[in-house]
């Protein structure tokens, strides 16, 4: 039930899984991998690496890459930056984002800074499944301004905590990301949850752990990290929620509530 998570040892969770996912005992690992595959319906045909006892550790799996050429790069203005299920998207208004129905946050919330509560205009809130790819990719081309690392709860992210827990993504640790793009800047927010053992992006690497209390802030003005779309950006080890903010100058989103998509799919 939703409120026992109020009652769990979130971080405590998150770091024996992130231990846990990472042991090398043959018969662990494959195990629980080969049960995983399974249990989630995990296609492996898609994978690189097919042969799931070729992989180091769980989190090598968990992490895997794909064949070339299995996510085409659509030459639209805005992609998909994951496989996933849009739970939720559409106009900013006044500021607040859906979370669900009856349910909103505020921009200003979820950013942690109220300098950028009134700087975007859409977004798109995209859920990735236990058997998702689980490798981030740039919307977008873009240049990399800055990076905000966020502490907070660790909540479920699934529909039914969504529909539950008020402010869940604004409540949970993340990471935000800030890229200049042709049409203005735009946020790309990984969300944490319950036994996200870690997030790490291309140019910082681990960002968590170890988790911390305090907020972290990464500039990159004279770094000149430049992506263009369809780069990898980063990854979650075990999966969560990823949020895209766009600015008012961006081409219109062109996707539905509870529509799959595949990384490199238009969003526009």
């Amino acid at each position: 039930m939703t409120f026992l998570q109020f009652l769990l040892p979130q971080h405590l969770l998150s770091r024996l899984m992130f231990r846990f996912a990472r042991i090398q005992v043959p018969w662990i690992k494959n195990g629980f991998t080969s049960w995983f595959v399974s249990k989630y319906g995990v296609n492996m045909n898609e994978a690189e690496q097919e042969d799931i006892s070729a992989y180091e550790h769980f989190n090598d799996f968990f992490t895997r890459s794909l064949k070339d050429g299995l996510r085409p790069i659509s030459d639209s203005k805005i992609i998909s930056p994951v496989d996933g299920v849009v739970s939720q998207c559409g106009s900013i208004d006044e500021s607040k984002i859906i979370q669900a129905k009856g349910k909103s946050y505020s921009v200003s919330a979820l950013l942690s800074d109220k300098s950028r509560n009134d700087s975007y205009a859409s977004f798109a809130t995209i859920y990735l499944s236990p058997k998702d790819y689980h490798r981030i990719h740039m919307p977008c081309d873009g240049t990399l301004k800055s990076m905000k690392y966020i502490p907070g709860n660790l909540f479920s992210v699934n529909q039914n905590t969504v529909n539950s827990i008020d402010r869940v993504f604004s409540r949970n640790e993340r990471l935000i990301s800030y890229f200049e793009t042709d049409f203005g800047e735009i946020a790309i927010v990984m969300v944490g949850a319950i036994f996200v053992g870690s997030m790490q992006t291309l140019w910082e690497g681990q960002i968590t752990p170890p988790y911390t209390k305090s907020v972290k802030t990464f500039e990159y003005k004279n770094r000149q990290i430049k992506l263009s779309k369809g780069d990898e950006l980063g990854r979650f080890n075990m999966g969560s929620t990823v949020i895209l903010l766009l600015p008012c100058d961006s081409p219109s989103l062109n996707i539905e509530l509870g529509e799959s998509l595949k990384m490199g799919q238009s969003l526009t």
